[in-house]
């Protein structure tokens, strides 16, 4: 049932009339229930499960004649704000998903109460008071006056306001000033906060230490009356009125004064005033609140932040300083920027730094600088003063110096070739509030650092995030505005000035932009000239004839693309070949040769000869850069000599260059893996839902399966490329050969267990479905007219990523081609026809030749027996803007593009309507959110955004499978935690205007289907007792096993003197493993875990990982591999790769004893354990060699 409330005042927001009435309906027993109440109206909608307990309301509550009449009737009248409420019977019916989600809540309500077991340890937030007033806001950082821990105020205000503890952040409240310039907030998330210190009740000072720092807004007056904001209704246009009105805009800073110190000093103090420090230390009773600690702080009064980072930016750019290399500079200026360390500290350090290494080697002395960052501790109650007294930094960095200089002795002669395509790039994040510094960490070169290749120190990769690193998110209340023009614009337009170096904008390429991430430079010396971004960008190409910023931007963008390697042909190679064109029947211009051209195997085999993993496989599909085209390269082999034919689609702008840059090759088919979108599709064209659940309970079993013996898990170890470097895989096995069992250490259990739940997860919560009798391919043309060429041949579906539209999965047949055919030659893509009227990429998801991927699926079961016309939206021209594109033009549309890219919210929105709708993906409003989602991916092109005021309605109801999952932890073991990421109840603190939280809905669908039929619980808890099952009774480690067995099968062998080597062995890659955990933890205080690292993935904290996440796993993995495969070459060849391994068993031996017998435990890391493993796998390989000859 739906009750229609009138005469509510429009100010009232959802929250307080939800809480209003709660407590009247609780009165009558009624607990679940939905309140909607639109922002600026004078009504809301109550929806009831129970019909019958909504006339029970009524009989009481109800007004049944209009009017004041009619409210004398009411048995008991219901005043909100003071005003008459009128409650009446609603004349449309409720919402049926509103209904399916308050049915789910009164199940869970149902299953939470039989389950529930009071402790008198917790007490509930209603009991608890969690608003706190204050007098007086300083903001600065933690220090130590002697060995007391000290606060250093740099900033201080006599401010009133409140501490607001909300549900998941403090609201620091300063909204009730009459002054309109100070009604001013911030929200610290409990997620930022490092300590949380109170003082005594002498000295009620409440101190935090946050990881990121705050946010900050400021309140937006608003209409005080029902007649002005009616006048101002009248003058907005119908597509402003359903754009939200900003309640509150988000700035930099409270002021100018805090505008100095806010990025680096991550320590605020509120005097509390009246004390009530009973209270306060009772908030840490609450699940999921701060620890809080009762500490009595001093108060330190140091130089003014500014004169200190002045101070030290002077010195960094001093004469004296010219002579040490930038990247120890970075560091520095990292240290203080970032937060590690005061400015004065790191001025004192670098004092040291001139006093004690004056003939040191400067790049070594460089890395032992950077080796603080996972060392020094953060300042706090658990931290003595001595642990970062400048006697001790100055102690960890000679330390850190003699190893570096050991680690370089060892690693003379070692090379790995793929290092000669890796450039170590320095990064910068902006935020709202600052600029940090990050790296230098390793990426794949673009054409513009390989170019530099001697200069990439000059080029700054720069992201634009919120505080916490994620993007800005949008919100209903919030202008981003001032961010974006204001802070962000600045930043873009000015410069980042490191170490003296200014940095300036240069430019950004298609995946960084969506990523919101561009590249700047500072100017150097090349050739004997003075190098700037223009004249960096005027090598590239010529651009003056594009007049459109976005695609300007875009063919910019091609020189920063990643290319795994670079190839020199000749000039006589290139030629132009003529398009494949076609008129279809709507008269639409159709280019079937869109993005391919040809090479003959002369220039194919260049490709083989610099691409390292041509060693194995030969690629006869490319995807290129060259000069000013892009594109896919498929082998001809009716060409001779060496010829790289080009079509003038492939050309985007006029450039000269020698050189090839591969992207990547078809060098086998990948795995076709199904996902939500592509289900959705499926099921809407007529694949039965058992055809999905087979294949899900066929992927589940394979994981389950994963541990039940050593040779399951190895196989699955080297199926998902886990632990290769390491040979994870063969050692699992070689173990079980040996009569051990894996199962018997923690570690290596856990690397198995984690891989196998984020696969799972995967699985349950983005339905990413391995399709055995599917591949993805690289698309190709039969520019010869023979028709489409398939290694299988019959009737196939076809589709791309994302595919939205009912028309993006198509049903071809596959044929094959003559024998003397040429295409016999190219393998590992889909060749496409050149006949017919309309190429068939272009009708899914609007595809082309130009290195779009293709699923391929030839499974019966998924065969569709409905079709779709694929769909035809007309191409929107880019905007021209009449002149030649300026660097400001570009900055602009970066801004634009970061402000409004919604195709994340769109697509969200297309799943959640296609699975409430009764035509799913072909009802009318997922037919215009498909559309626009085209939009939104053409928009980095096109520079034309989503008409957002298009959007389709739609309640705040979400289908089951949408929810987040259950936290993950990972501490001694992987435990599954009951708390999960969904918001549970509102939070009971008026003051706090949070969006009411997502209801969710018990899906029927296939996808709910899918979701529910894993049960990660379940399965986790199988999975370790099979491991547990694997475990044998043998009392001594696994390690220790190991080392027994080697002993036992190498007596007399003498391996002592490599163990000074062993340590240093282990010690630099145990150094090279902290890095990883720290530079690609979402902050340096927080870290992955060794686990995450060692298995290549970083698990998602409630459910499958996010884009960002996957991304920085991808990253993380190639450089842990890298450093596995390097600490194995120094293992087997000592100081020279090209020396023999005679001695490679002594000297593994040797790691191995030192990894097992002589640990370290390291502060703030504990014990790592990787290494013991990585030094097994080899030692027992080369026990396997000793033992056979």
């Amino acid at each position: 049932m739906e009750v229609f409330v009138r005469n509510l005042q429009q100010e009232a927001t959802e929250k307080q009339v939800r809480q209003y009435f709660r407590l009247i309906l609780a009165e009558l027993g009624i607990n679940v229930f939905h309140c909607q109440k639109p922002r600026n109206k004078g009504y809301a909608k109550i929806t009831l499960l129970d019909p019958r307990s909504g006339q029970r309301f009524l009989d009481i509550h109800g007004q049944l004649i209009p009017g004041s009449q009619g409210f004398r009737t009411v048995k008991k009248k219901l005043y909100h704000m003071t005003r008459p409420l009128n409650c009446s019977l609603s004349n449309t019916a409720p919402d049926e998903y509103i209904l399916k989600s308050l049915d789910r809540e009164k199940t869970e309500r149902i299953q939470a109460k039989r389950s529930y077991a009071p402790t008198a340890s917790v007490i509930s937030e209603k009991q608890s008071r969690r608003i706190f007033d204050f007098n007086i806001l300083y903001c600065g950082g933690m220090d130590y006056v002697g060995s007391d821990l000290a606060f250093v105020p740099y900033y201080g205000k006599a401010r009133s306001g409140r501490l607001v503890f909300g549900r998941h952040f403090v609201l620091v409240d300063f909204s009730t000033s009459v002054v309109a310039s100070l009604a001013q907030q911030m929200e610290i998330p409990y997620s930022s906060i490092q300590s949380l210190i109170m003082g005594r009740s002498t000295d009620p000072l409440m101190t935090f230490s946050l990881l990121f720092a705050p946010r900050i807004f400021q309140r937006i007056p608003q209409p005080e009356n029902d007649l002005v904001n009616g006048i101002i209704q009248l003058g907005l246009t119908k597509s402003q009125k359903k754009q939200n009105v900003p309640e509150r805009r988000r700035i930099s800073a409270l002021d100018p004064s805090h505008q100095a110190v806010v990025a680096s000093c991550l320590c605020y103090q509120f005097h509390i005033y009246p004390t009530d420090i009973t209270s306060i230390l009772a908030l840490k009773r609450l699940p999921g609140y701060p620890d809080i600690v009762s500490w009595n702080m001093k108060m330190s009064q140091q130089a003014p932040f500014h004169v200190q980072m002045s101070e030290l930016n002077s010195r960094l750019n001093s004469i004296k300083f010219q002579k040490y290399p930038f990247e120890l500079k970075f560091y520095l200026q990292k240290l203080a920027q970032n937060g590690y360390l005061a400015p004065h500290k790191v001025l004192q350090v670098m004092r040291g730094i001139g006093k004690t290494f004056l003939n040191a080697d400067l790049s070594a002395l460089a890395d032992a600088v950077y080796k603080l960052f996972g060392q020094i501790p953060f300042p706090g109650a658990e931290t003595e003063g001595s642990e970062i007294s400048l006697l001790t930094l100055q102690d960890l960095l000679a330390n850190n110096y003699s190893k570096v200089i050991r680690e370089k002795e060892y690693s003379k002669g070692l090379s790995i070739t793929e290092y000669e395509q890796i450039a170590m790039v320095y990064k910068a994040t902006v935020t709202p509030v600052g600029i940090y510094l990050y790296g230098p960490e390793p990426e794949i070169k673009n054409r513009v650092l390989r170019k530099y290749s001697d200069y990439t120190n000059f080029f700054l990769q720069v992201t634009f995030a919120d505080e916490d690193g994620e993007p800005l998110r949008y919100e209903r209340t919030t202008s981003l505005s001032s961010v974006y023009h204001e802070r962000f614009k600045a930043v873009l337009e000015g410069n980042i000035t490191i170490a003296g170096r200014p940095y300036e904008f240069l430019g950004f390429s298609h995946s960084s932009l969506r990523a919101q991430t561009c590249w700047f430079m500072a100017p150097f010396v090349w050739e004997g000239e003075l190098r700037y971004a223009r004249a960096v960008i005027k090598d590239l190409g010529d651009f003056s004839a594009i007049r459109s910023p976005a695609k300007c931007a875009a063919r910019i963008g091609q020189a920063f693309s990643q290319a795994i390697s670079s190839v020199k042909i000749p000039e006589h190679a290139f030629c132009l070949l003529p398009e494949v064109e076609k008129i279809d029947t709507n008269n639409v211009h159709r280019t079937f040769s869109d993005g391919v051209g040809t090479c003959s195997k002369a220039i194919l085999r260049m490709i083989w000869a610099a691409y390292a993993e041509s060693r194995t496989w030969k690629p006869t599909v490319c995807q290129i850069r060259y000069a000013g085209a892009k594109g896919m390269i498929s082998l001809d082999d009716r060409l001779e000599g060496e010829l790289l034919c080009l079509r003038p689609s492939m050309i985007k702008f006029e450039a000269v260059s020698d050189r090839i840059e591969i992207c990547g090759a078809g060098f086998r088919p990948l795995n076709m893996f199904l996902n939500r979108q592509l289900i959705k599709i499926l099921e809407d064209l007529g694949v039965p839902d058992e055809s999905f659940l087979s294949l899900q309970d066929e992927a589940v079993e394979q994981l389950r399966i994963t541990t039940e013996n050593p040779i399951n898990a190895g196989y699955y170890l080297q199926r998902n490329d886990i632990g290769k470097s390491a040979r994870l895989s063969w050692l699992v096995r070689k173990l079980s050969y040996i009569g051990m069992s894996f199962s018997d250490d923690g570690f290596l259990r856990d690397t198995l267990e984690l891989a196998v739940l984020i696969q799972l997860r995967k699985l349950k919560y983005k339905s990413r479905i391995f399709v055995e009798r599917g591949m993805t391919v690289y698309g190709e043309l039969d520019c010869l007219n023979e028709k489409a060429a398939l290694v299988l041949t019959g009737r196939v579906v076809i589709t791309k990523s994302p595919a939205l539209h009912p028309g993006d999965v198509q049903i071809v047949t596959a044929v094959d081609v003559p024998l003397n055919s040429p295409l016999r030659s190219v393998h590992n893509c889909v060749v496409f026809s050149s006949k017919g009227d309309r190429d068939l990429p272009s009708q899914l998801s609007g595809g082309d030749l130009d290195g779009d991927l293709y699923h391929v699926i030839y499974d019966d079961s998924l065969m569709p027996t409905k079709w779709s016309a694929p769909a035809s939206y007309a191409s929107a021209p880019p905007i021209d803007i009449g002149r030649e594109v300026l660097r400001s033009d570009m900055t602009d549309f970066f801004i634009k593009f970061m402000e409004n890219d919604q195709l994340g919210r769109l697509s969200t929105l297309h799943q959640t309507l296609a699975d409430q709708k009764p035509g799913g993906v072909f009802d009318p409003d997922c037919i215009l959110l498909a559309e626009m989602c085209s939009t939104a991916v053409d928009f980095s092109k096109t520079g034309i955004p989503v008409n957002l005021t298009k959007i389709p309605k739609s309640s705040n109801v979400r289908p089951d499978f949408q929810a987040p999952g259950p936290r993950v932890l990972i501490e001694k073991s992987i435990t599954i935690d009951g708390e999960d990421g969904q918001d549970g109840d509102e939070d009971e603190v008026d003051e706090i205007d949070e969006a009411p939280a997502t209801r969710y809905y018990e899906s029927p669908k296939i996808l709910g289907q899918l979701y529910r039929a894993i049960d990660e619980h379940v399965f986790f808890e199988q999975i370790q007792r099979q491991s547990r099952s694997m475990r044998t009774s043998h009392r001594s480690s696994l390690a220790e096993q190991v080392w027994q067995y080697v002993r036992r099968e190498t007596a007399l062998m003498q391996y002592e003197h490599y163990q000074p080597f062993a340590r240093d062995t282990r010690d630099a890659y145990e150094e090279n493993m902290i890095d990883t955990m720290r530079e690609n933890s979402s902050h340096p205080m927080h870290f992955v875990s060794e686990v995450e690292v060692f298995a290549g993935e970083i698990l998602g904290k409630y459910g499958a990982p996010n884009k960002r996440q996957r991304e920085t796993s991808t990253s993380m993995k190639e450089k842990h591999d890298r450093d596995v495969a390097y600490t194995v070459q120094c293992i087997l060849h000592g100081q020279d790769e090209k020396a023999s391994t005679a001695e490679a068993l002594e000297r593994s031996m040797a790691c191995l004893d030192v990894a097992i017998h002589e640990a370290k435990t390291r502060k703030r890391f504990g014990r790592l354990v990787s290494f013991t493993w990585v030094a097994a796998a080899v030692c027992l390989k080369e026990v396997e060699k000793f033992v056979g000859s």
